[in-house]
């Protein structure tokens, strides 16, 4: 995958998360820095920041319980370390830092 093409993809990923934590509802603010990092800032003041990273080809996360590194593999953007996919380590990362169920489409 060139620069580009990771750079067109990794913005409409970041959109579609940014689209995914407004659906629901949920006491949030969010913050786009430049089209490649979200930051999202709960109503307790945790965050939880989205990172695109183009010489790596990789979309960092870091949350209150640490750092991870995704990949697009097979059409799918995994953990690097666990093949866990994006939106739901998205979903559990914002469930534990609100207390409350959250589902990331």
């Amino acid at each position: 995958m060139t620069e580009t093409e990771f750079l067109i993809l990794s913005v409409a990923l970041i959109d579609r998360i940014e689209d995914s934590f407004e659906a629901t509802g949920i006491d949030l603010d969010l913050e786009r820095k430049g089209e490649g990092l979200l930051e999202v800032e709960f109503g307790n003041q945790s965050r939880i920041i989205i990172n695109s990273q183009a010489p790596m080809r990789q979309i960092w996360v870091a949350a209150k319980s640490g750092g991870f590194h995704f990949a697009q593999t097979a059409g799918a953007w995994l953990d690097t370390r666990t093949g866990e996919p994006l939106m739901a380590l998205l979903s559990r990362l914002a469930s534990e830092q609100t207390g409350a169920r959250v589902e990331l489409d």
